[in-house]
């Protein structure tokens, strides 16, 4: 058995960024609050909540007073920066900067164009709850249109101008089929170009893995994807890696490692020539896919010698 772990995988920028500030927080106080999970991975929150890190929620940011708080990397809406500062609360942001300068330009073309009639629409390409969405549409007074689906965009009002921005984590090739689809409708009804503005917005580092991670799972017999339920990234990057190798197992833990194999019937320890493929999303640390390769060298290392006595 051959076991390669995707040196793409792992932690993005924005996400490795935000853990570094909380390391660091928690090596001079030894604690720190985080408005919501740092990660979308609970292994990686154990760890961090073991340093002395405190998840918290909205509520709870209502009531603590002068403590110190992380923004994750998904971004926060700018009522949280008010909640915090009314409370004497002080801000860590651990903002991706990709999300950060993204903010700043939704923001920044709300702030110029509210005042125009007909009133433009600010549109905005994500899912609907995600932390990430709630931070973009905060910067318009939660006054955007959130798109999940391409058929969401027949909600919109052609005969009013439309500013598109995309979510970092979307699909490039959802976001192209939605600016092709609106300016369809737009020259349809006879207006003018423009009328829609689209800003693709969405970051190349996580966009670029799709077809990464496709690749890698093409080469292996066996993929083992490391993820967390939580993980919106994680459950899109799994379906790509399915789709690529339909001998694809998701796995939360290393002790799931073996049940996981043993109900796909592989028969991954009868020949030294099958490859396994370890492979996770932008919230899965590396450490973790380790521990996964190391469950599952103990598994084939416990077979053989059970073959042995």
């Amino acid at each position: 058995m051959q076991v390669t772990i995707d040196t793409k995988s792992g932690f993005c920028a924005g996400v490795t960024g935000a853990i570094r500030r909380a390391e660091n927080e928690l090596q001079q106080t030894g604690q720190l609050y985080c408005l919501g999970d740092i990660v979308h991975n609970g292994q990686e929150v154990q760890r961090l909540e073991q340093l002395g890190l405190e998840t918290i929620d909205y509520d709870d940011l209502r009531t603590i007073h002068n403590a110190r708080v992380l923004l994750r990397a998904h971004g926060e809406p700018p009522s949280t920066y008010w909640i915090a500062e009314q409370n004497g609360n002080t801000i860590i942001d651990g903002t991706c900067p990709v999300v950060k300068r993204l903010q700043e330009r939704i923001a920044a073309t709300y702030n110029a164009h509210k005042h125009d009639e007909p009133r433009p629409q600010i549109v905005i390409f994500g899912k609907r709850g995600h932390a990430e969405v709630i931070g973009l549409q905060g910067q318009t007074n939660n006054t955007a249109v959130i798109i999940e689906h391409l058929s969401e965009a027949e909600q919109l009002d052609y005969n009013r101008p439309i500013y598109l921005f995309s979510q970092t984590t979307k699909s490039l090739d959802e976001f192209n089929q939605l600016v092709e689809h609106i300016k369809g409708k737009i020259s349809g009804l006879g207006f003018q170009k423009s009328n829609f503005v689209y800003y693709d917005t969405i970051c190349r580092s996580v966009a670029n893995r799709v077809e990464q991670l496709k690749a890698f799972a093409r080469e292996q017999d066996l993929v083992l994807f490391v993820g967390g339920t939580k993980s919106s990234n994680a459950a899109v990057l799994f379906n790509h890696c399915k789709q690529a190798n339909p001998n694809t197992l998701f796995i939360t833990s290393p002790n799931e490692v073996e049940d996981k194999i043993k109900s796909s019937n592989l028969q991954i320890f009868k020949s030294s020539n099958f490859k396994v493929g370890i492979c996770g999303a932008t919230s899965t640390p590396l450490w973790l896919m380790e521990q996964v390769r190391d469950k599952l060298q103990d598994a084939q290392r416990s077979t053989l010698n059970t073959k042995l006595t």
